[in-house]
């Protein structure tokens, strides 16, 4: 925790040195100051898994997006052309996140992609239900599901 700090406030001196305050200098002050807890962390605070988080939390916003600009053109094309390719459906998916912010994050990420609603946790926590526009295997929505959003979840939260 101590290194996101440190990372901010580098990131913030890098603004007010360059006197511009815009999305994409912040992000490339959080860069390079990433860049320099990196080659310079052993000197003040020694190993940290920090550094190790910083890309998966990066690969999950990657995977997030590739995973929103593919869903929406799906659902976009089967509005916009005269047949309909939906074959909606309900599938029970196994969980091996245990936290309430693990599943939680897991739920929103599925609402968030079109043609994807998460309905439910079971009681016991071990089972999220999800409603799928596109079903053509339930076997290969649970794969995607596990293989994707859980497996980068479980990078970035454990």
């Amino acid at each position: 925790m101590t290194f996101l700090v440190w990372n901010l406030l580098l990131a913030i001196a890098w603004i007010v040195l360059t006197g511009r305050f815009t999305p994409g200098n912040l992000l490339a002050g959080f860069l390079l100051g990433y860049g320099v807890l990196l080659f310079t962390h052993r000197a003040i605070g020694g190993p940290s898994p920090y550094f190790r988080k910083v890309p998966h939390v990066l690969g999950l916003i990657l995977f997030f997006l590739w995973e929103l600009i593919l869903s929406s053109l799906r659902v976009a094309y089967d509005v916009l052309t005269p047949t309909h390719h939906m074959r909606p459906g309900i599938v029970g998916i196994p969980l091996d996140l245990r936290t309430d912010v693990e599943i939680t994050l897991l739920a929103n990420l599925i609402t968030l992609t079109p043609g994807t609603l998460s309905l439910e946790v079971s009681p016991d926590r071990r089972t999220l239900y999800i409603h799928v526009m596109y079903m053509d295997d339930a076997d290969a929505v649970r794969r995607r599901v596990k293989e994707g959003f859980e497996r980068r979840i479980l990078e970035v939260l454990r």
